[in-house]
């Protein structure tokens, strides 16, 4: 039987992975300080590491598929064309900004204003080496291993690090400066996984399924009813998919309408709708939508 090697991060991701596995029919049991979940699916075992070792392992071939940020893909230094390391999926989880950011007292005019060598931490080496390469100023760049706001202003100049809201940055008094790169949750593959028939067949049907639930998750199902001197009227209002579906409520009480709606349109199109004749409006969401 062939089975797919997944890995699963560990830390402030994992939750969101979980939920989207679960989603999709797959969920793990966990025992006591156990990295080897059990997979309710008998031809998937599951790992759960630290993102930054995820896609370098399935690069590799040590894993088949795992889910790691773009910015640790862009990192390493596996984006490249002579990569084994595919990415399958934007999930468009925890997106982050890779920025540039230094205390607000050497911050003048939006730019850095530092005399002499500048200081710079980030536990990013190879972003941080590239865009310092670009600047004017001479700097030397220290590794750091987490928490690399708490450095400026004593131990560090400027940083390199990630951001999701800034809030951290600003607590900190650190003023972005620049922007390096945007960042989401990725689902890679090794590329030998495309290559076997059998592992291929098992990673399109989750494909298939984890399509169907982010898709979902942007949607909501609109029912309601209208009489028939409305009914015109109020198509014209409808979005839909391919077309709305309408059916003949008994005792010619009118018609039933139903269609599948943008979930942030809804606040804009329910006064419509209602305006429109409809009533009986019922809303709610959808759990996978297979085009």
């Amino acid at each position: 039987m062939e089975t797919l090697s997944l890995l699963l991060p560990k830390g402030r991701l994992q939750d969101k992975v979980l939920e989207l596995l679960k989603a999709v029919g797959l969920s793990f049991h966990f025992g006591a300080r156990s990295y080897r979940p059990a997979s309710s699916d008998p031809e998937i075992s599951a790992k759960i590491l630290k993102p930054q070792n995820i896609a370098s392992l399935v690069a590799l071939g040590r894993h088949d598929i795992g889910f790691v940020g773009h910015d640790w893909i862009r990192e390493l230094g596996l984006d490249g064309e002579d990569s084994d390391l595919v990415e399958l999926r934007d999930l468009g989880f925890n997106p982050v900004r890779i920025v540039a950011a230094a205390p607000d007292h050497l911050v003048k005019d939006g730019k850095l204003s530092v005399d002499g060598t500048v200081v710079v931490a980030s536990e990013y080496e190879k972003l941080a080496s590239e865009y310092l390469a670009k600047q004017s100023f001479q700097s030397k760049l220290v590794k750091t291993f987490g928490a690399t706001e708490a450095l400026p202003p004593e131990d560090a100049d400027l940083i390199i690090d990630n951001t999701s809201t800034g809030a951290t940055l600003a607590s900190n008094r650190l003023i972005i400066i620049d922007e390096l790169l945007r960042s989401t949750t990725r689902l890679v593959c090794h590329r030998g996984v495309l290559e076997n028939p059998a592992q291929k067949d098992k990673l399109d049907r989750m494909l298939m399924l984890i399509d169907s639930v982010l898709a979902a998750r942007s949607k909501v199902m609109v029912e309601m009813n209208v009489d028939r001197d409305h009914l015109d009227h109020l198509l014209n209002e409808l979005p839909s998919m391919m077309a709305p579906t309408v059916s003949p409520l008994s005792k010619d009480a009118g018609y039933a309408v139903k269609v599948v709606a943008n979930a942030p349109d809804i606040p804009d199109l329910l006064p419509r709708f209602k305006e429109a004749g409809g009533r009986d409006i019922l809303v709610y969401r959808l759990e996978k939508i297979v085009p």
